[in-house]
């Protein structure tokens, strides 16, 4: 009879070693997914503003005329070349961007200046969220029994997307003096 208790005994143990095994074989799966869905989401957000800058230069163009030719045909371009670039470059080219829309002499209550402003605060978001995941699943991916039974070698490593903060565009609204 004592023998059966044995049995059951490993019996238990196993069946709790494979609950967490699963358990942590999901936990990695699904943080590579969101991870990579945060990826997916902040190149949406990074096109979006590149549009939208270069909207922005179009409509400014067309409104101030040959003072803005030079400037906005430089945020055209730097616009173009952040969405066609590829992975490696995309960094330095959305840092371009970002840099060029702050040196922009623009209005806050303009409507296309709002909808950028609004576009680089989702940026900002999407990025900090991506970041927040990538970092999680490079810790999960670093723990031993990740590593000894290589439950992350399905996904390709998640790699960070670090770029200026976009941050507003234009300049804040100043106050009236009393």
């Amino acid at each position: 009879m004592p023998d059966v208790w044995w049995l059951v005994g490993v019996v238990v143990l196993v069946v709790l070693v494979a609950t967490y095994l699963t358990w942590l074989a999901a936990r990695v799966d699904r943080l590579h997914a969101r991870a990579a869905g945060a990826s997916s989401a902040l190149d949406a957000q990074l096109r979006r503003r590149a549009v939208l800058a270069a909207g922005l230069a179009e409509a400014a163009l067309r409104e101030r005329g040959d003072a803005w030719a030079g400037q906005a045909a430089t945020v055209r371009g730097a616009a173009r070349v952040a969405v066609d670039s590829a992975p490696p470059d995309r960094e330095a080219a959305e840092n371009d961007l970002t840099r060029l829309l702050r040196e922009l002499p623009l209005a806050p209550d303009e409507p296309d200046v709002t909808a950028l402003d609004a576009a680089s605060r989702r940026v900002a978001l999407a990025r900090q969220v991506h970041t927040d995941l990538v970092r999680d699943a490079l810790a999960v991916r670093t723990r031993r029994i990740v590593r000894l039974l290589r439950l992350a070698r399905r996904h390709p490593r998640p790699s960070y997307f670090d770029i200026d903060d976009p941050g507003p565009v234009a300049p804040a609204t100043p106050l009236p003096t009393p």
